[in-house]
């Protein structure tokens, strides 16, 4: 099925009528001015509308969005948290809000303490040295700690080592940001314990390794157990670890990564922090290090004079990575929830978001196959071979007609029609026990009426898309 059915509601542009308006424009308190005629596209058809009409249709639209704030998203990997509301009243401060980032240090005290706190209460969580807010977003993160890895290396006369080590169960990202920063990617394997295969890692470790990224719990929501070893191993062969800091939030509180012998690791403050995530809107990557890599972080960076604060640049720094100094109203929410759970409830937090993928995962583990039969962190990956014919798709689309989010889908790579879920620790047990009755009734739908799940979703606003098209011949205007 490869139409999109909006109930017949009429869309934008039916709407539109000419002469009406929805705004009145004040009169122009400056001389007027006539636009150049190359920034003047006459050919747009825009729409008409009157201001009732503009509100219902916007209203009409989010209504049709899925948001965390209307119901369950365990988005694997992603960890789509519930967001505290009081974090959003903080950030709205005009204090906040309304301070221009070019005010000078002196005209900033606040701001700075702020962002020093943050910057200083998460450096201990991680167990680093140091600690930069620049970074706009987790990959954003990466790719500045796989530079700062690169201009390490360049200062001790290292060039030549190009090689950066991927385990197969390390986050997406990782490859793309290597790439970027000039290395090549080496595919270390994992072993039947779900963990990267030892003897694989020690088999490319020679004198052309700059290093490992490792996502640490990997993205089959396992924890690495051999961490401080491969650490080890990696710095005796000269290289550094980069770490992903992507599943944090089954560690912030319990175990601290920096301990274990990691140089660099990104943090995704809308992973674990309760800030914003995603739509395309401002995110934070801050980005965290060692002794041996502190001088290279991306700058200026908060430092604490007495009792004042200023900007600086670290004394190697690979220099900035965004305009000012990080996206400072995310930044106030993640103070906020830091502020507000302390050091217990931090560790409450990872404790409680592997308790939820434990319990959900024992709830439906005997209908949806998990291929390592261990404990699991703060998510779990299962397969969708519940029925012949069936596939991880048509049980995802299928959810969304009993009103939960897909899970991720097809990632990791490394398990067939994989199901990756991640309840985190924002929800209740109902909802987890609502949530794997639905997936067991679509387990058996499969087996007894698979066309259910092969036209699903039958009650979205849009039904099935043909993605692949989608994703080749994007449609990106309306065509009436």
């Amino acid at each position: 099925m490869n139409t999109i059915n909006m109930r017949d509601e009429p869309l934008v542009y039916e709407l539109s009528r000419a002469g009406r308006t929805g705004c009145s424009l004040p009169r122009s308190d400056v001389p007027e001015y006539a636009v150049p005629g190359e920034l003047v596209r006459e050919e747009l058809d825009l729409p008409e509308l009157d201001e009732l009409t503009l509100v219902r249709h916007f209203t009409r639209l989010s209504q049709k969005n899925f948001s965390i704030d209307t119901e369950f998203y365990p988005l694997g990997s992603c960890t789509m948290k519930y967001n505290p509301k009081v974090n959003e009243v903080a950030a709205s401060n005009p204090g906040w809000k309304n301070l221009h980032p070019l005010v000078g240090d002196e005209n900033a005290q606040g701001a700075l303490e702020l962002m020093w706190r943050l910057q200083e209460g998460l450096r201990e969580v991680g167990g680093f040295a140091a600690a930069s807010l620049q970074p706009a977003a987790g990959a954003h993160g990466e790719l500045s700690g796989v530079l700062m890895i690169s201009a390490a290396l360049r200062a001790r006369g290292d060039e030549g080592r190009k090689k950066m080590l991927i385990p197969d169960s390390a986050h997406g990202t990782n490859p793309a940001s290597c790439t970027m920063a000039g290395f090549v990617t080496q595919t270390i394997p994992s072993g039947p314990d779900g963990n990267i295969d030892m003897t694989a890692l020690k088999a490319a470790l020679d004198e052309t390794v700059a290093g490992i990224m490792i996502t640490n719990p990997n993205t089959l929501g396992l924890f690495e157990t051999n961490i401080e070893e491969i650490c080890r191993l990696v710095h005796e062969a000269g290289g550094y670890v980069y770490g992903d800091g992507a599943n944090m939030n089954a560690l912030a509180g319990v175990f601290k990564p920096g301990s274990s012998g990691i140089d660099v690791m990104h943090f995704n403050l809308h992973k674990t922090f309760s800030t914003p995530h995603g739509g395309g809107g401002p995110g934070a990557g801050m980005i965290a290090a060692n002794t041996s890599l502190a001088p290279y972080l991306p700058g200026p960076i908060v430092v604490k004079d007495g009792d004042a604060y200023r900007l600086a640049m670290p004394p190697k720094s690979i220099g900035r990575v965004k305009a000012f100094y990080g996206n400072f109203g995310v930044l106030v929410r993640a103070y906020m929830y830091l502020l507000m759970m302390g050091a217990d409830g931090l560790r409450g937090v990872a404790e409680n978001a592997v308790l939820n993928a434990n319990y959900l995962k024992s709830l439906v583990e005997d209908v949806y196959p998990v291929p390592y039969k261990r404990r699991c962190m703060h998510e779990f990956v299962a397969k969708g071979t519940v029925a012949e014919g069936v596939h991880t798709l048509d049980i995802a689309k299928r959810l969304i007609d009993y009103g939960f989010h897909p899970p991720t889908i097809y990632f990791p790579l490394i398990v067939q029609e994989a199901l990756m879920i991640e309840p985190t620790e924002t929800e209740s047990k109902e909802t987890l026990d609502l949530y794997a009755d639905a997936l067991r009734r679509i387990a058996a739908e499969a087996a007894t009426q698979p066309e259910l799940l092969h036209e699903a979703p039958h009650d979205a606003p849009v039904a099935r898309l043909d993605e692949v098209m989608a994703a080749r011949y994007p449609i990106l205007c309306y065509r009436g």
